[in-house]
């Protein structure tokens, strides 16, 4: 079940350098919503909406917290957008991460950094939030995770904040000191591989969010396929309406 309408913009902020920090008021699709889910928002004068992570929930004050980044002319359209001003929207769709027992690491690269905010808020303390950017100019949310209660560690590919390395390493580090109930993980496609395979390596459970260009948003148009394995047989399944989160058992990374 999902909301559609025009929600007013209550604070915009510029996180970095070409990525956008919004928060909407839209109580029930924010009473609906669930870490790991998505937002179909719609730029003034396109057809096709733009998928955005939901970064943050406030059910109380019946908001949610959208982080893009601006990649193309829709996504430009919509950083023109100020406080005061209405956003076509569509949330919440997907289906978003399961909550497990015990401790959490939450790994995100680049833009698939917000969707981890929101799950690592459900278990503060007992959550380790591993983030990777590509240099310190683009780090984001580092503040969020910490006001959250979780412990992070900052990885950049270029050494210019945080570890110098890839949030694998980190992981692995993480991992070979202390085994967690779950691991969460959203950014590029070679990223979640790997995290996919340490988890396997190390007996975690985990889940992934997986980044696909898509239309509807809803199942219908059928654009965002993704090949999985379950039950010992392949199928294809739609990253918008059967994800965009799956257990990363049953992912098949190409290649």
């Amino acid at each position: 079940m999902y909301k559609q309408g025009l929600y007013p913009i209550v604070r915009k902020s510029a996180s970095a350098k070409g990525i956008f920090d919004i928060t909407v008021l839209c109580p029930e699709a924010a009473d609906l919503a669930q870490p790991g889910q998505f937002a179909q928002v719609l730029a003034e004068g396109f057809f096709l909406r733009r998928p955005i992570s939901i970064c943050g929930i406030d059910k109380a004050k019946g908001t949610l917290r959208l982080v893009f980044e601006v990649r193309g002319k829709g996504t430009e359209q919509l950083s023109r957008l100020n406080v005061g001003d209405n956003i076509d929207l569509m949330a919440p769709l997907g289906h978003g991460f399961t909550k497990a027992e015990g401790k959490a690491v939450c790994v995100g690269g680049g833009i698939g950094v917000p969707p981890m905010l929101g799950i690592a808020s459900e278990y503060g303390s007992d959550a380790v939030a591993i983030t990777g950017f590509r240099n310190a100019a683009a780090v984001i949310l580092q503040e969020d995770f910490k006001a959250a209660g979780c412990d992070t560690v900052l990885c950049t590919d270029d050494g210019s904040a945080g570890i110098h390395g890839f949030v694998t390493t980190a992981l692995e580090e993480h991992l070979q000191k202390e085994k967690p109930g779950i691991i969460y993980a959203c950014g590029p496609t070679p990223m979640l591989k790997a995290v996919a395979g340490l988890a396997e390596k190390y007996g975690v459970r985990c889940e992934v969010s997986l980044e696909q260009r898509m239309a509807c948003g809803v199942g219908a148009c059928l654009g965002c396929a993704v090949k999985i394995n379950r039950g010992g047989k392949e199928a294809f399944l739609h990253v918008c309406k059967d994800g965009p989160v799956f257990d990363a058992k049953e992912v098949v990374f190409d290649g």
